[in-house]
């Protein structure tokens, strides 16, 4: 069956995930936008070709979400909305048309691509017989799904359990097969549901306090590297950006990287090695998206860490992408949340990724709009793929690296070992000699840091340019 727009639009087919775990309709509620021209022969609302094509990746997106966790999307549609009902959130005459479909085509569950006040999400279950989830609910599944470490479970566990607190009257039990995750379309064996609010906050306490512990250990293991001078750099982009591919390639590892949104999800930190050979450490984070859910922002806060601490940041951005400027909108929007100013051109690095997928023709255009850039804010046009663009990557990670730490000219006694070994730890030794019983050190140290290798070694500003 085609996949139909209820407002007389044609929309492409969706292909089914490989495993089949459900069959599942995905709906984009999306507001219609009004017309522009006041001379219009109505006051009625219309989807512009612009908001058209607009919805039309949001559903995509939506749907790529669903197939995430191996569900089979039996239909995506678009359904346009004049005004948000507070019972169903669409207008009854759609409730009812989507009714039909729903028996049609025989889905267990329907994705709404909103979020879902807890009163819409019942009577919709109650009207369609089906499972409802909304993008919160779906995202929250996914991660459920993909989170690995201890820390990424516990702050699933708890995004989840705020998420449903709210929900806990049910009147749905028909899908009752279990699919792993935090049971969102789970049946009724889900304790979390069927728990009352109390036990819910008790869990919640318990989780909270779990997670401190976790992160005062990230927060041991982050100042131990910062006792041995490493920097850190973070990848941030949106889902399916390629930030998993850059980071093999930067850092020779073996991270999953997958044509899959939030193939990802644990923070991975692997050794980067700078082309003078310094040394850095590189974290992979999970992918942005659009209308993240606030809660998911809050509770993964700790897991963006890396991102919050790190010295450079690589905005990776997937160039080929039709809606490349509106999903840099997106990771900008989630950088604010998390307290970072994504104009920061000392600390950003934006990186044009998948320019493989160009043509001679258009990769020229494309290394035009670059130089036409400010000196200031350049944007590092590579394919993770290839390999093409990474060496010029390297050498700004590393000119951004040394901008933020002063280089200092000493000389210490050798018999000085723990004073040599304190330099050794502390800072990155760039060159070192023997003269006379005594090493000329040239070291770079981080800024706090600097002061004590000034008072007690005399240390000098390095006399040449670095």
């Amino acid at each position: 069956m085609e996949p139909r727009n209820f407002d007389g639009e044609a929309d492409r087919p969706r292909s089914a995930g490989a495993q089949q775990t459900g069959r599942v309709l995905v709906i984009g509620p999306y507001l219609r936008v009004r017309a522009g021209n006041a001379d219009a022969q109505s006051e009625s609302h219309v989807l512009s070709s612009h908001a058209l094509r607009d919805a039309e990746a949001r559903l995509d997106e939506a749907a790529g979400l669903a197939r995430a966790i191996d569900l089979v999307v039996a239909d995506a549609i678009i359904a346009p909305v004049s005004q948000i009902r507070p019972a169903t959130y669409i207008g009854k005459g759609k409730v009812e048309e989507i009714t039909g479909l729903i028996k049609g085509l025989e889905v267990e569950l329907v994705v709404m691509d909103c979020a879902l006040s807890p009163i819409q999400q019942r009577n919709l279950e109650r009207e369609w017989h089906a499972k409802v989830l909304d993008r919160t609910g779906l995202i929250l599944e996914i991660f459920g799904r993909r989170a690995k470490t201890r820390e990424g479970s516990l702050q699933v566990e708890l995004a989840h359990l705020n998420y449903q607190r709210s929900r806990l009257v049910r009147s749905w039990t028909h899908l009752e097969r279990q699919r792993g995750g935090f049971g969102f379309m789970g049946g009724p064996g889900e304790t979390q549901i069927e728990a009352d609010r109390r036990l819910i906050q008790e869990r919640i306490a318990k989780l909270e306090s779990e997670l401190k512990k976790v992160q005062a250990t990230r927060r041991l293991h982050r100042a131990g590297r910062q006792r041995v001078p490493y920097r850190v750099v973070a990848l941030v982009g949106y889902t399916n950006a390629g930030k998993s591919t850059l980071f093999n390639r930067l850092t020779r590892a073996d991270v999953q990287a997958a044509d899959m949104l939030f193939a990802t999800l644990d923070p991975t930190l692997r050794a980067l090695t700078l082309p003078h050979g310094g040394k850095a450490m590189l974290s992979d984070t999970v992918g942005f998206i659009s209308n993240l859910p606030t809660q998911l922002v809050a509770a993964f806060r700790a897991t963006l860490e890396e991102v919050l601490e790190a010295d450079v940041i690589l905005h990776v951005r997937d160039i080929s992408h039709e809606d490349a400027e509106a999903q840099q909108s997106d990771v900008d929007a989630v950088l604010r949340q998390l307290g970072i100013n994504p104009d920061d051109s000392g600390r950003i690095i934006e990186v044009w990724n998948k320019i493989d997928r160009f043509d001679a023709e258009q990769r020229e255009e494309l290394l035009n709009i670059a130089a036409r850039r400010p000196e200031d804010h350049p944007a590092m046009l590579v394919s993770a793929v290839s390999g093409e663009g990474i060496d010029a990557l390297l050498a700004a990670i590393e000119e951004r690296l040394a901008a933020k730490r002063t280089t200092l000219d000493l000389s210490i006694d050798a018999a000085d070992g723990a004073g040599i070994s304190w330099l050794h730890r502390n800072s990155e030794v760039l060159a070192k000699e023997l003269h006379d019983g005594r090493f000329d050190m040239t070291v770079r140290v981080d800024e706090t840091k600097r002061d004590i290798v000034v008072n007690r070694f005399d240390a000098v500003p390095h006399h040449h340019a670095t």
